[in-house]
């Protein structure tokens, strides 16, 4: 809701994309389901609705760009080997320690001899990169040996995402702040990949009465889930709304009136 009015209150377009890149979590039918929800609390999108399945040859290419410009390398570490050497003295939890960074041409011979699939990562050096985000303001963030293509060959997150968003024009992101610490690298790879660089918005998360964040799994986020504790489709949309103090709960807003009330709370917070 909040990425359609920040869409349509600068007379924009609203895009909606799939990203379906893990087949293994790919639920038939979920896609679909997910827009005709959309759709019935009135938030409608402009065509097309684009797919990362459908996209591969475009990041392959990106890869290939990266490749050429000495960008990558194999690893062959597992989750389980990156927590414990995050975890030993020193060590920095949750980035990678550079186990396979700079193994030896012998070294990586007998890797690849071994049938073991390797991920492949960026060579990052440490950076740093400074962004601004509508929410949060200035901020700074150090840029991981992040992973872009998965040991089981399929695409990582943050190189899908930066090649839509330059394919499809996105000049404005708008997500949850969970996805907060992943500007820093994929402004990193924009700047490689020479793409432009859209604004980010990053909104609080949706959470239930005790705090506890709302996700997919949890059958009650959809209309269907709410349609089984006796929530009517219009009432989880004044819900929403009301959750960001667009309206009082209850208070049926039509499309104009929301983005009205959007309009005005961004005046009076610029004021």
């Amino acid at each position: 809701m909040l990425a359609w009015c920040c869409a349509r209150s600068n007379s924009g377009s609203f895009l909606i994309r799939i990203e379906d890149l893990d087949s293994g979590r790919t639920r038939a039918g979920s896609a679909e389901q997910q827009l005709d929800d959309l759709a019935t609390i009135g938030l409608e999108w402009d065509q097309p609705v684009a797919s990362q399945s459908e996209r591969h040859y475009l990041y392959r290419d990106a890869l290939e760009q990266l490749r050429q410009a000495g960008l990558l390398y194999e690893c062959w570490c597992t989750r389980a080997e990156i927590r414990e050497a995050s975890s030993a003295p020193h060590g920095a939890p949750q980035h990678y320690p550079g186990t396979c960074r700079e193994l030896a041409g012998g070294e990586i011979a007998k890797r690849r001899a071994s049938g073991r699939p390797a991920a492949l990562r960026v060579r990052a050096e440490g950076a740093e990169v400074d962004f601004t985000d509508r929410v949060h303001g200035e901020l700074r963030g150090a840029v991981d040996d992040f992973v872009v293509a998965r040991q089981d060959g399929g695409f990582a997150y943050h190189l899908a995402v930066v090649v839509d968003d330059a394919a499809q024009a996105i000049d404005e992101v708008v997500r949850g702040d969970d996805l907060l610490d992943s500007v820093a690298s994929q402004r990193w790879l924009q700047n490689q990949l020479g793409l432009p660089r859209p604004n980010y918005v990053h909104v609080p998360l949706l959470r239930d009465g005790d705090g506890k964040r709302m996700s997919k799994r949890d059958s009650s986020v959809t209309l269907a889930g709410q349609a089984a504790i006796g929530t009517a489709p219009e009432l989880v949309r004044s819900n929403l709304a009301a959750s960001v103090g667009l309206c009082e709960p209850s208070e049926q807003l039509s499309n104009d009136q929301l983005l009205n009330r959007f309009s005005s709370i961004l005046v009076e917070s610029a004021t």
